[in-house]
This record gives structure tokens, sequence and C-alpha cells, in this order.
């Protein structure tokens, strides 16, 4: 595929850009002894990108000739020169970047493609099937395993010629229970880039059913908490989507220029020393962080790109036309859905650094507060003002840990939570890899990091 694009690509002048896209995916659930959904997708496809007179054009062709890819191209240089009239800041020319070339396989592939739809249809029906025998307060539970296979080749004029694949595998199990006419739910989710193994090396699913079973049913029997500004330790997934939605959107250099909160604070303190913040093609610390890619869809090797250091804001997350508007290297981070969508700034894995303590030793060190666990849903805007549910919240008195209680929700500015973090374990863990990120187009992403002690305000009942 990378010597047809190029082919393609002889004799165009300036700048252009080929990116063949395949993606596979299929889902499975199931619900009551049966299969509720399956699907299977397949798409291929290639996205053209021109820079002409300062202006970009885009088309795309899903077919795979010469001719066809030919058209895209006149196509893409139509529409640049048709916009580049009204387009008041023209791009002067792209900066260089760290262009990836060659082939880059990914790993678990022929993995995941051995075992056999009928496998995973059972995995599916089983699991929901023993999960639902815990415990007699269950209403049901559903059970979903979803994988997608990707292949990508990306050629430009000025210099990137590469390759890569990848699969990304998903399991997610749901739980609701029911008592004294209230209902609870537990859930489950797990979403790796990488193979089986590596999606139920931590869990495998009968004790993924069970953990939320559990949650479910124990979630009847607990209180609300008591509302207000709280000393919270927040898990993995809770810091996950903290830095992620809150954080990680607010430095995305498209959302800078269009004003986010992260506007104009390089080199200033966004967070206490004891914060380090990265985001990262590669999966760190372990394999199979589910935002793992290579390569972007600019052709740029996706570098670790540290966005806080130490509390202080070093860097945002660019593509090639904002790394030249702001005269830094582009971080490999554009990010395209399908072969027919434009590339946008986008987060891939995205993490705090681990410390030095244990979280034993920092519930220990609490006197009164909660250890919170399993985001449920939440939303966060480029103020860094964010809102979010929590699936568990445990209440910490004198050091221990007392009671569950539910109907969490946790709400601050990021960043002043970012200076009130004033312990971080040595615990890590990547726990954000399913489901997507949407920001016009949907992508999928990781988030995670170690336990940490901060403050924010608690919504309960009142005092």
């Amino acid at each position: 595929m990378r010597d047809f694009l190029k082919e393609c690509l002889q004799g165009e002048s300036g700048f252009t850009e080929l990116r063949f896209h395949k993606k596979e995916a299929r889902s499975l659930s199931a619900e009551k002894g049966r299969i509720e959904k399956s699907s299977i997708k397949k798409r291929q496809g290639i996205g053209v990108r021109v820079l002409y007179n300062g202006t970009w054009g885009f088309s795309s062709t899903g077919e795979i000739t010469r001719t066809s890819v030919k058209n895209a191209i006149e196509s893409a240089k139509n529409s640049a020169r048709l916009s580049s009239g009204v387009r008041k800041d023209k791009i002067a020319d792209l900066p260089k970047g760290n262009f990836a070339i060659g082939n880059f396989p990914g790993k678990g592939i022929e993995e995941i493609r051995s075992h056999s739809i009928e496998e995973k249809i059972q995995l599916v029906l089983k699991t929901a099937d023993r999960a639902l025998k815990n415990s007699s307060l269950l209403n049901s539970v559903a059970c979903g395993y979803s994988e997608v296979f990707e292949e990508k080749a990306i050629v430009t004029t000025d210099g990137a010629d590469c390759f890569f694949s990848l699969v990304r595998p998903e399991f997610r199990i749901n739980a609701i229970a029911a008592k004294n006419n209230e209902l609870q739910t537990g859930s489950e989710s797990i979403g790796v880039t990488g193979g089986w193994d590596c999606l139920f090396r931590d869990r495998n699913p009968d004790e993924l059913g069970t953990i939320a079973v559990k949650t479910a049913v124990d979630l009847l029997d607990s209180a609300l908490p008591v509302g207000g500004k709280s000393t919270v330790i927040l898990a993995p997934s809770i810091v996950g989507l903290l830095v992620h939605e809150a954080i990680g959107h607010t430095v995305e250099a498209d959302f800078v220029l269009s004003g986010s909160v992260a506007a104009g604070k390089i080199g200033k303190r966004v967070g206490s020393d004891l914060v380090t913040l990265c985001d990262s093609g590669i999966s760190e610390f372990y394999e199979g962080a589910g935002g793992s890619l290579p390569v972007d869809d600019e052709g740029i090797i996706t570098q670790n790109t540290t966005i806080i250091q130490n509390g202080i804001l070093k860097s945002y997350l660019h593509n090639r036309e904002t790394a030249a508007r702001f005269g830094v290297a582009p971080t490999g981070s554009a990010r395209a859905w399908e072969y027919s969508d434009v590339p946008l700034i986008r987060m891939r894995n995205t993490y705090l650094m681990p410390g030095k303590s244990t979280l034993d030793e920092m519930i220990a060190e609490t006197k009164d507060g909660y250890l919170l666990e399993g985001p449920k849903n939440g939303q966060a805007d480029s103020t860094g003002e964010f809102m979010f549910a929590v699936q568990k919240a445990y209440k910490i008195e004198n050091g221990k840990i007392t009671k569950l209680v539910k109907g969490v929700t946790v709400s601050g500015i990021a960043f002043d939570v970012m200076n009130d973090v004033d312990m971080v374990s040595k615990e890590f863990k990547w726990d954000l890899g399913s489901g997507h990120c949407g920001k016009g187009q949907p992508a999928k992403v990781d988030a995670g990091g170690p336990y940490i002690r901060t403050k924010v305000k608690l919504g309960g009942a009142r005092e």
C-alpha cells in the first residue's frame, strides 16, 4: 500500500498527504441468556489533504485505484482554491517532524483472530449467566465484547512513508440489583491495544462480573455522603477521567487557540510539585493502554509529551499546523476516526506520573475523607471546571475505611484540584481504555495514573 500511495503522489507539487485506512469492527452483547446485539462493520478508503495558498483542502475516496486517488487530489486542491480567499490566518509552511518511515506491525492481532466468533459468543453468554447467579437481588446482567482491527498507510510529499496495524478489544459487564423499590448498578469495563492475554491480564471475565455484582448489591444498603468540600483519594480511573476531560482537552492546541483556560499559561504553575502530567502514544509502564498507536495521522511518530512537569505547564498537544503557529515541534497528536475524516488534535494515553507513597499510607494518613473509585459519567468545559459521578465512594475515618456511600458526585476546577495534591501513590494503572472520546469525531484513548490525595467539592446529603 505504501508503494501504491507513493505512485499516486508522483508528479504532485506542493504539500500532499495520502492516508489509507482499513477498519474492521465486531461487537456482541448478551443479556437474559441470548445475544441481544451483534454487528460487523468493514470500511476502507483513502483520505487526501493538500496545502494550497495557505489553506487546507480535503477529499476522500472509497475506491482504491490510481484514477480515483488522483481525482480526490484534484478535488482537495479545488476545495483549497475556493476557500483560500476567505482564510485570514494563512498557513505559511508546515514544520518538519519526526516522520515515520517503514512498517510498524501491532501486537496481538493474530491472537485475537485465532479466537473464533463462537468462542466470543460463549464468552459473553456464559459470563453474564454466571454473574447473574451471584445474588438473588439481581434484576439483570448484561455483558459485551467488541474488537476493532485497523491498518493505516500514510505517505506525504515531504517525507512520511509508513504503515502500521493494531487491534483494540474491549470487554464490559453491567449488573443491576433491586431492593425495596431501589435500583443500583455496578459495572466493570476494560479496553486495550493488544491481544487476549493483554485484555484479561489483571482480572478474568468472571472476576469482573463478581466485582460488578458486588458493587450493585452493596450500594443497595449504602447511605448518601455528607456534601461539601472534602479530602479525597482518587483512584486511577477517576484520576484518568480528570486529567483527560478537565485538563487534557484544555491543552489541545486548537482549543488553546480558541481561548481555553490553558492559554498563556506555559511556564506557569498549574499544580503542586507532585503533579507531572504526560500524554503518550506509547503505553508507558506496561503494555496495552487503549490509546496506543505508533504513528499519528500526519505520519509523525507519537512521542511522549510532558504537559505538566512538577506543577509547571510545559507543553500543549500539537499537530503540524499548530506547531508552526507556536514555533514548536509537532507532538504526534493528529488523529482521524475514519479515512473520510480530517485529522484533529487528540489525546492518546494521558496520565499522571506515580509518586512515592503507597495507597495504604495515604489512607492511614487521612483523618476524614473518602476513597473514590469508578467514574460513571460527567462533563468538563474549556475553563477546566468539571463534575463527575462516582460509582463507589468509601468513607475514611481516622485512617481507616469504614463504609460505602452512594450517589456521589465530585466537582471543582481541575487546576485547583491539581494544586491541592499532597500525596501521590507508587501504584499505577491504565483504567479508561473502554469507550470513546468525542470531539467532533470519536477517538480511542486511555488515561490513568496513581492514586492521588487532594480536595474536591463532594455532592451528597446536607450535613
